[in-house]
C-alpha cells in the first residue's frame, strides 16, 4: 500500500511543482538542502497520512447517524431544494 502511493506521489507532476515552490522557503540557509528537503517532505506526507487516515476513521464513526432514515430524507431535501433552485435560476437566464 505504501509502495503504491510513493510511486503515485512521484509521478504526480503537481507534487514536484508543490514542493519546489513552497519547501525551499523553510530550509535555513545552512542546513543541507537535500536532506532538509526529504525531511520536510517526508513531514508533509506524514502530516497526509495523520489527516486522511482521520477522515477515514471519522466517517467510519458517523456512518451509523448517516444511514438513518430520518439523515437520508433531510440531505435529499436539502440536495433536491439545491438543484431546484439552480433550475429556476437557469430557466429565468439569471446570472
Amino acid at each position: 500500500m505504501l509502495g503504491a502511493r510513493v510511486g503515485t506521489s512521484l509521478l504526480n507532476p503537481k507534487n514536484g511543482v508543490f514542493y519546489m515552490a513552497m519547501l525551499p522557503q523553510f530550509i535555513p540557509a545552512d542546513a543541507p538542502h537535500l536532506l532538509m528537503g526529504v525531511v520536510l517532505a517526508t513531514v508533509h506526507d506524514l502530516e497526509g497520512l495523520v489527516w486522511f487516515s482521520a477522515l477515514i476513521f471519522g466517517t467510519r464513526l458517523v456512518r451509523r447517524w448517516l444511514n438513518r432514515a430520518s439523515v437520508r430524507r433531510g440531505i435529499d431535501a436539502v440536495t433536491g431544494t439545491v438543484l431546484v433552485g439552480f433550475g429556476v435560476k437557469l430557466a429565468l437566464g439569471d446570472t
